[in-house]
């Protein structure tokens, strides 16, 4: 399962209270239509029917069934020196 830094959960939960959505909202991360091999990130106000639904020191991240196998394996970081929108990063999970 996808799993994330504490610098990518302070990311997440940032992002949805500026986008002001529900509790029950969050980032969803689903394989690009347009480019294959990249990722689109959406901030939406509930998981998709079938969403792996990760939640991590209260930041809620949903995983699309099919991107779900391709992230089990990785881990989510943010960078939290970017100005405006963090830029997410994915990179093999630690031991």
């Amino acid at each position: 399962m996808l799993t994330l830094t504490e610098n990518a959960s302070t990311a997440v939960r940032d992002l949805t209270s500026r986008a002001g959505l529900p509790d029950s909202g969050g980032l969803r991360i689903a394989e690009s239509e347009q480019q294959l091999g990249s990722f689109e990130l959406a901030l939406v106000p509930e998981a998709v029917p079938g969403d792996e639904v990760i939640d991590s020191s209260g930041a809620t991240v949903f995983v699309s069934q099919q991107t779900s196998t391709l992230l089990s394996d990785l881990t989510l970081d943010a960078d939290p020196s970017a100005t405006g929108s963090p830029g997410f990063t994915l990179a093999p999970q630690q031991g």
